[in-house]
């Protein structure tokens, strides 16, 4: 079978819903193209950098926008934490907000309680008068993994059903998989029977191309992997009007394979609650955290936020620090997260007699990981790929420098120091690089004036960057923009 039979599904379309009307839609092209107004009669048009003004009260006697978030999974993950804050900001401005997901299993955690916190504050009234409660939509064959099968249920059953159930104006879909299907759909499924076709967003958070390592056969699966993600991607980019990227190295390395065009890219940056990591909560301080999780004072804490999971490098900080760990009883490992590798990774933890020197905390509230990273002297990332690691400015924003991989958007925010000393915010080591992550902890712990300096330079940095209401403002942009200009075709120039 074809990839290109294979990213649109099997078999025709099926059948037709009823004509959509276009006044509303027209409605919210005429709201936005009147916010464009007001901002180039100030001066900011399109050439000279041109940004939607957000009302204060959004749309306040006009029309709303039905928007669709589309994710393959709501695990505790960066994306989807990116995803969760976008559908409750959103909401809070007057659209109404609706999140599609695959089923939620495993150890990973879910941020589903997160939307259904803020659905209860919404029927409270504590979440302004605008907003109205995020819609939840689980999609039964969602899933992960490349499965012709529940793919093709997930094409024409679950996702055609619940765009004829919303009719939505904004379909934004995040990661790949969910990226993949649900523009393909949201593009088919409204090109037929005259109805209006909704402007169609994706989200790069990360690539889906895994590393090409292990033995040959291995190598040969994930290479055809990547080959298959690649003819999928561009045929999907076909099929979106704007392909938003949290950092500028998704965007090279999209456009790198042939993925989409140039002008359809657009960097909005990942946006967090600031003030949470800004502002320590009672008992939630350095000292109290460290007390709370028994660590001492002379304790060198080397922190981790992530998943225990693949590519995530926990067996490289093993691998790069376990003599130093051995060497020096004050120098402490802390674990924030669990995965599908746990109970391998703390075998080997144990084995390696540095049981007592590694704290591991399993899964936590999102709305605690702030406080585990006040206890930290140093974040140490070493993911083998990411798009802009979350965990990467929230430390810097606590003031806590970072020691990360050299990886995708991560030298964004990971200014390394010992090349630019003015302006570090961390240091950078090679991806898999464990001697160079033994080689930055020791650099780490023999400058705490730096160290210091270093986290203080981050958190000014972050501080603006990346907040909710910029990255709100940003995809409100993106939405304005393009019904702003029409429902132009992707693939009318040289598609």
């Amino acid at each position: 079978m074809g990839c290109r039979r294979w990213c649109i599904g099997w078999g025709k379309m099926g059948r037709r819903v009823e004509r959509r009307g276009r006044k509303d839609h027209a409605k919210a092209q005429r709201r936005f193209l009147t916010r464009r107004s007001q901002n180039e009669a100030r001066g900011r048009s399109k050439e000279t950098g041109w940004k939607p003004v957000l009302p204060e009260k959004a749309y306040d006697g006009g029309m709303s926008l039905v928007i669709v978030h589309i994710s393959t999974r709501l695990i505790l993950g960066g994306s989807q934490e990116n995803t969760v804050l976008s559908c409750m900001g959103q909401s809070r401005l007057g659209h109404r907000v609706h999140l599609a997901y695959g089923p939620i299993f495993g150890p990973e955690g879910s941020h589903l309680g997160t939307i259904e916190r803020f659905n209860e504050r919404v029927r409270e009234g504590l979440e302004g008068e605008l907003a109205t409660e995020v819609g939840l939509h689980e999609l039964p064959h969602m899933v992960r993994e490349i499965h012709p099968i529940k793919d093709h249920f997930c094409f024409h059953r679950d996702l055609k059903g619940l765009f004829a159930k919303l009719n939505p104006d904004v379909v934004h879909t995040h990661s790949s998989k969910a990226g993949i299907l649900g523009r393909v759909v949201a593009w088919r499924f409204f090109k037929k029977g005259g109805k209006v076709k909704p402007i169609v967003v994706h989200t790069i958070h990360g690539p889906p191309f895994m590393p090409v390592e292990g033995s040959v056969l291995n190598r040969m699966k994930v290479g055809l992997k990547n080959w298959v993600y690649t003819v999928a991607e561009r045929f999907a980019a076909r099929r979106c009007h704007v392909i938003v990227s949290v950092a500028d190295a998704m965007t090279e390395q999209f456009l790198a394979r042939g993925i989409g065009k140039k002008d359809q890219y657009v960097t909005v940056r990942s946006g967090m609650e600031v003030e949470e990591y800004l502002q320590a909560k009672d008992g939630e301080d350095r000292v109290s955290m460290r007390r709370e999780l028994g660590f001492g004072d002379d304790d060198f804490v080397i922190g981790t936020v992530a998943r225990l999971a693949q590519h995530k490098g926990h067996d490289d900080i093993l691998d790069g620090l376990g003599e130093d760990l051995k060497a020096n009883a004050h120098w402490k490992l802390l674990w924030v997260g669990d995965g599908w590798w746990s109970d391998r990774l703390m075998g080997r933890v144990r084995a390696m007699g540095l049981e007592s020197q590694v704290v591991h905390t399993g899964l936590v509230e999102q709305a605690k990981v702030a406080a585990m990273m006040r206890a930290m002297d140093v974040l140490l990332h070493p993911s083998y790929r990411e798009g802009l690691p979350r965990t990467v400015p929230q430390a810097l924003l606590c003031g806590v420098p970072v020691v990360a991989s050299d990886t995708d958007g991560t030298p964004e925010v990971c200014v390394d120091a010992r090349v630019d000393p003015e302006f570090g915010t961390g240091l950078l080591v090679g991806v898999g690089d464990a001697d160079g992550i033994g080689e930055a902890v020791r650099w780490m712990f023999d400058r705490p004036g730096d160290r210091l300096l270093i986290g203080g330079m981050g958190r000014e940095m972050c501080r603006g960057m990346f907040s909710v209401e910029a990255m709100i403002e940003g995809l409100d942009g993106v939405y304005g923009s393009a019904l702003g200009l029409g429902l132009g075709d992707p693939r009318s120039e040289g598609g």
